[in-house]
């Protein structure tokens, strides 16, 4: 990475923290049998990211306000959850959501409108 994009990242990296903390919606409520459904669904999804990537804040919180529970894998922090990215989905690229489907088949989705479409199609 360029002595510039590391300048510019770390500089404007507080900044989309802040964003990311000040402006996180409220989750939409569910009746609590639709909640277990959906936490149940949700267990087969993986969100790979990073804290300051102001796409992956969009996709976080349209995460936060459709009230899922999906873990999420830092790809700065841990470079073992940034090599199973590569592997698995052939690119580095943050934010990318990991869909596993009941038989184990893996679909890899990048870009966080294309992500926060299927999430609400899927659980809005």
């Amino acid at each position: 990475m360029s002595l510039l994009k590391r300048t510019a990242r770390a500089m404007l990296a507080p900044c989309v923290r802040l964003y990311d903390r000040l402006r996180r919606p409220s989750p939409m409520q569910r009746t609590p049998e639709r909640q277990a459904e959906v936490d149940l669904a949700t267990q087969r999804l993986v969100l790979y990211h990073f804290e300051t990537c102001p796409f992956c804040v969009r996709v976080r919180h349209k995460i936060a306000e459709l009230g899922l529970d999906i873990e999420m894998r830092d790809t700065l922090l841990d470079p073992h959850h940034r090599q199973a990215l590569a592997e698995g989905g052939g690119k580095t690229q943050v934010p990318c959501l990991l869909i596993t489907d009941e038989q184990g088949n893996q679909e890899w989705l990048y870009e966080s409108a294309d992500i926060n479409r299927y999430l609400v199609s899927r659980f809005g």
